[in-house]
């Protein structure tokens, strides 16, 4: 069983950043993909950021270029820095790890982000 555990959401400001984490615990195979999605009110959950444990990274189109993922094998973290935030990027973002080899993907709680403009 995987355990993650989300911190560094909040109210921001429009233009502002924020830096998200997320880390897992419990059995945790080295090959893994993390990955950062969100869910604003009344729309579908939609992939933000994913990256692999080798260091491949993939965007949302909405996020590219002021999104960055990264990861901290040795602390089993995932980090997701946000920049130029808008509006819009307000949702509920849920952090998730993926292990395709063995075809189970784990979900965290979810933690607020609110930009006002």
């Amino acid at each position: 069983q995987v355990q993650l555990v989300e911190s560094g959401g909040g109210l921001v400001q429009a233009g502002g950043s924020r830096r998200l984490s997320c880390t897992a615990s419990g059995n945790i195979f080295s090959m893994n993909t993390g990955g950062w999605y969100r869910q604003a009110p009344g729309k579908q959950r939609e992939l933000v950021a994913t990256i692999t444990s080798s260091g491949t990274t993939n965007y949302g189109d909405s996020v590219k270029g002021r999104f960055t993922i990264s990861r901290d094998n040795v602390k089993n973290t995932v980090y997701l820095q946000m920049n130029s935030l808008k509006p819009g990027d307000t949702a509920v973002y849920y952090c998730n790890l993926h292990f395709s080899a063995l075809g189970l993907s784990y979900w965290g709680p979810g933690t607020q982000v609110t930009v006002s403009s």
